[in-house]
């Protein structure tokens, strides 16, 4: 199993989301996050004072798949997620040893 974790545009989340359900996905998180890369920041203006916004709102997505879908998966979610310009974001698969579903004990696949 992998757990497939993605940085992605805010306004993003809804075409990733569908992409993926579309593909079979069961289940995903999603959490607000901050960050920055190559964008590094952005320069904003409020009552005419200038001022960067050093960390950029970005979306990070996680799920856990079986092996044999993670190709698949990164490739909806590329797809879906690309704007062509840059901060669209980053794409990380790990490893995962277990898995346990806490309401019934199941483990591995069963409990994705």
């Amino acid at each position: 199993m992998k757990k497939v974790e993605a940085i992605i545009r805010p306004f993003k989340l809804d075409e990733v989301k569908i992409a993926l359900v579309n593909a079979g996905v069961v289940g995903m998180t999603v959490s607000e996050v901050r960050g920055f890369g190559r964008q590094k920041g952005q320069t904003e203006r409020y009552r005419g004072s200038e001022y960067t916004v050093e960390f950029l709102q970005k979306l990070k997505i996680q799920l856990v798949i079986d092996d044999d879908q993670v190709d698949m998966v990164v490739n909806k979610l590329s797809e879906a997620a690309r704007t062509g310009e840059i901060g669209d974001g980053k794409i990380f698969v790990s490893p995962v040893d277990e898995i346990i579903r806490i309401r019934t004990g199941e483990k591995g696949s069963e409990a994705i």
